[in-house]
């Protein structure tokens, strides 16, 4: 755990294509001052900025992707893999520039943007970082479904799928998670789907930049259709886990705990995070130093102030 908030070093710029829009999108990454956190400006046809703050209080729609939005109305998708690499990268304060509604798929993983910050470098900067301790267990079920954070002297996922198609099935992953981890283990993981779904998706205005290029899809015979197969035997379950790490992401700070799951999704993960900032009893927040914690501020009840 890193004692210190960072920052890129340097602008840099990707550009790609929505997966859902299929419009093409400019994505820029700038350094930001301490304690900015992590904001999204998303450009208008104008040229005028619009910021959104990558914090769970702008969480919007939460169907097949995570979507935020400001006061103003104006959103930006499907944000969870570049939310993901940064908060694997242990970047605390960056603004992403945005000339589109929707962040780029590139190859349906959090890999394209590792290998942007990997060339812009990092920056340690003079604040000490901050985490969120949890202090008790805080849970949310809906249906068949559940999500919870524990204490933990550290940072784990244990993460769990259950799907009928037998290509699927049900799989697990736990582990402690940093950024070597993320970034062997979790960062390729791609977004996935099924043939089956994709003409409803179509009529839907979604899914129009899909492809095999960027998700794994799963053909109506039950096997996965892309040339090259997996990436891990367990694919499906490392991705929903990378989704899961860029979901919680937006609680405004690191976590120090274990966060677990059982069928879970982009809904069920803004509600466990929503659920903890509202109990003030759970968690507190503090401060590292020489990679321990050396003190907590008073446990606040919203991201915004995290």
């Amino acid at each position: 755990m890193q004692d210190f908030q960072t920052t890129i070093a340097k602008r840099i710029s990707v550009s790609g294509a929505g997966v859902h829009s299929g419009a093409p999108v400019t994505l820029s990454f700038l350094p930001a001052a301490v304690n900015t956190g992590i904001v999204f400006n998303v450009i208008d046809s104008a040229g005028v900025r619009h910021p959104i703050k990558a914090l769970v209080s702008e969480v919007g729609a939460t169907d097949l992707s995570t979507k935020l939005a400001n006061v103003e109305g104006i959103t930006i998708s499907t944000i969870e893999h570049v939310m993901a690499a940064i908060a694997g990268s242990g970047i605390d304060n960056m603004v992403l520039e945005i000339d589109g509604p929707e962040v780029p798929i590139f190859d349906g993983s959090s890999a394209a943007f590792l290998e942007a910050f990997d060339e812009a470098g990092l920056s340690q900067q003079s604040a000490k970082r901050r985490y969120i301790r949890i202090l008790k267990s805080s849970r949310v079920e809906s249906g068949a479904s559940w999500a919870e954070f524990i204490p933990y002297e550290g940072t784990r996922y244990e993460v769990e799928i259950d799907f009928e198609t037998p290509v699927i099935g049900r799989q697990k992953f736990a582990g402690d998670m940093d950024d070597a981890v993320f970034r062997k283990e979790i960062s390729r993981a791609r977004t996935f789907g099924f043939m089956r779904d994709v003409e409803r998706l179509w009529a839907a205005g979604l899914a129009l930049g899909s492809s095999l290029d960027n998700s794994l899809v799963i053909g109506d015979d039950n096997t996965v259709i892309n040339p090259g197969g997996l990436r891990y035997p367990d694919e499906f379950v490392r991705h929903k886990t990378l989704d899961a790490i860029g979901d919680l992401s937006l609680a405004g700070a690191p976590f120090i705990g274990c966060f677990r799951s059982y069928r879970g999704g982009h809904r069920l993960n803004a509600s466990a995070v929503r659920a903890l900032l509202a109990d003030p009893s759970a968690f507190e927040i503090i401060e590292m130093q020489h990679s321990g914690p050396v003190g907590a501020s008073k446990a606040v009840s919203t991201a915004s102030t995290v």
